[in-house]
């Protein structure tokens, strides 16, 4: 199993509105990143946890957990007139995927930016390095636990 963490920001989808769908489940769409498309294509499998980071709020962080349940497949979006569309993206040959996830729980509290960024052993944490903007991105092994356990500390 291989642990990631996702980007939303939690008033275009936020962990309530993955928690209120039918049986908790969702396609993740709208990546137009070819390095995120890669990692859903080649690395991501059913099975695999992510952690649900809500970006671009006043206080950005960890908010819940959520599960890989589907293979890679074509982001519908690239093809449909909106937000996400792309005229290159042909549904023959589809440049952008998207998976599947399930809501598993909300953490206990929002495990901030900022304490990943103050805690020392998350210093290699792609998250927290400068310039690091990518909106889904691997977590290891060590720092899941590591994170897992700081959800119990109490907010500082």
């Amino acid at each position: 199993m291989a642990y990631w963490l996702m980007k939303s920001e939690p008033d275009v989808y936020g962990i309530d509105h993955l928690a209120a769908e039918p049986d908790g489940v969702e396609h993740w769409d709208g990546i137009r990143n070819y390095q995120v498309r890669n990692m859903f294509r080649d690395q991501f499998r059913i099975g695999d946890q992510a952690f649900f980071y809500h970006s671009n709020t006043k206080v950005p962080g960890i908010v819940g957990v959520m599960e890989v349940v589907s293979e890679a497949y074509p982001d519908h979006t690239a093809f449909e007139p909106g937000k996400y569309y792309d005229p290159k993206s042909d549904p023959d040959n589809p440049r952008w995927l998207m998976v599947d996830v399930r809501y598993l729980r909300h953490t206990r509290r929002v495990i901030t930016l900022a304490e990943l960024k103050a805690d020392p052993a998350l210093s290699d944490m792609a998250l927290v390095r400068r310039g690091n903007r990518l909106s889904v991105m691997p977590v290891t092994n060590d720092q899941w636990a590591h994170i897992l356990e700081m959800e119990k500390r109490d907010a500082e």
